[in-house]
């Protein structure tokens, strides 16, 4: 068991990476913070994570192999860390719905061809009383927006292949969902 005597600063320019591979290394890896009902909290800095291992506030749930090293200690680099004890959250700001986020939710993928998208639709068309929320807007690209214009599905024969919903991310991953470990997946469901 790691003990909680070494200070932050000694934790600073004591732990170093092993084995950093070219496309994250050590220095530049995030984790993601559940909280102890495995509900995710945020994302911290591997520095901030192995702090929290250290002090026994949290403990490691994925590790991508590497290690860190000390002249005392050798721990997994941490992916996902839990916390030990449940941290109470106040009730989050629901995330909006802007061009950006739905294209996050949606993985950059059109929702009517499957290709790349670069911009929303109304599946309800607005002119025709529909409302811009989660359910209703969908990334597509300028294609398929072009063509489907302000018709309704029907009309055109197309069917959505999933049902839009409002994403269960919170504003504290927007920037880091883009970039999520895939090791993230299980945790943090769009």
């Amino acid at each position: 068991m790691l003990t909680s005597a070494v200070t932050e600063s000694a934790m600073t320019s004591a732990v170093t990476p092993a084995a950093a591979s070219p496309a994250t290394p050590a220095a530049q890896a995030r984790t993601l913070l559940l909280n102890a009902s495995m509900e995710p909290l945020c994302i911290v800095s591997v520095h901030r994570a192995v702090l929290l291992m250290m002090c026994g506030k949290a403990t490691v749930l994925e590790t991508d192999g590497r290690m860190l090293h000390s002249a005392h200690v050798e721990m997994p680099l941490p992916v996902v860390i839990s916390l030990t004890r449940y941290v109470h959250v106040p009730m989050r700001r629901p995330v909006p719905p802007t061009r950006r986020t739905v294209l996050q939710r949606d993985s950059h993928r059109c929702a009517y061809c499957g290709g790349g998208a670069d911009t929303v639709d109304h599946v309800h068309p607005r002119s025709k009383g529909g409302r811009h929320e989660w359910t209703n807007v969908v990334a597509a690209c300028v294609r398929c927006n072009h063509r489907k214009a302000d018709r309704l599905l029907h009309e055109l024969g197309w069917e959505l292949p999933f049902t839009p919903r409002a994403p269960r991310w919170s504003i504290a991953f927007g920037s880091g969902a883009v970039r999520a470990d895939p090791l993230w997946a299980a945790y943090v469901a769009a």
